[in-house]
């Protein structure tokens, strides 16, 4: 059967001739999924996922299929690791606040850095707390992965162009075999959506398809 590609869901000319030009230059390889996942889901916080917050993202569909993901998760056991974005003042990351002052509001305990509840991550899940655009800077993620054994990570969250791609890229380089659930993550518009899903496929990650990715999860219980 086919998987679901990047290619599939792309909706203009220019991300289908982007995906053909990285085939045609022999990418687009396959890093497959390995024995051991762990499912991270990547900055789905209120201020994001809020359609009130100033914010917000179009992330309604991106919310409703990750809690799906993650409910499947928790039934086969595999491990659950979930990302806010927070920042005690404006020393924690001074030159990344300059670049994104709107983000100073994300403060340890304000409701805008809290997990959407409709996620139903729960005590069984890690939940760790980064200031960079990717879950492995200067987190404890590579600790807690290599603890668990894990091969494989599962991304889903927002943004698809920002902090989905670059804990994609840090993934792949540090051993991973990260696979993005398309569904599953999602960006201020579409076509850096599309073009992210594209280039991440055709050179850091798997996109795959939701239904792809349970049938995975649900082989690992």
């Amino acid at each position: 059967m086919k998987t679901p590609r990047s290619g599939d869901v792309a909706r203009d000319d220019g991300v289908r001739h982007l995906i053909a030009h990285y085939e045609k230059a022999g990418f687009t390889h396959r890093v497959g999924f390995g024995a051991r996942p762990a499912v991270l889901v990547i900055d789905l916080v209120n201020a994001f996922t809020d359609p009130s917050s100033d914010l917000a993202l179009p992330l309604e569909d991106v919310v409703r299929h990750s809690a799906e993901l993650i409910a499947v998760a928790h039934d086969a056991g595999v491990p659950v690791i979930a990302f806010r974005v927070e920042f005690a003042d404006e020393r924690s990351a001074p030159v990344m606040l300059r670049k994104n002052p709107v983000l100073a509001g994300l403060r340890p305990g304000g409701e805008p850095a809290r997990l959407d509840p409709r996620l139903g991550v729960d005590d069984r899940d890690v939940v760790l707390v980064k200031t960079g655009a990717s879950a492995f800077f200067q987190t404890t993620l590579p600790a807690v992965l290599a603890g668990l054994g894990v091969d494989t990570v599962v991304l889903v969250g927002s943004a698809t162009s920002g902090c989905v791609r670059a804990t994609a890229v840090d993934a792949i380089q540090h051993g991973f075999r990260p696979i993005v659930v398309a569904e599953c993550v999602g960006d201020r518009l579409a076509v850096a959506h599309e073009v992210s899903l594209a280039e991440m496929d055709a050179k850091y990650a798997d996109v795959e398809s939701l239904d792809v990715v349970i049938r995975y999860l649900k082989e690992r219980a």
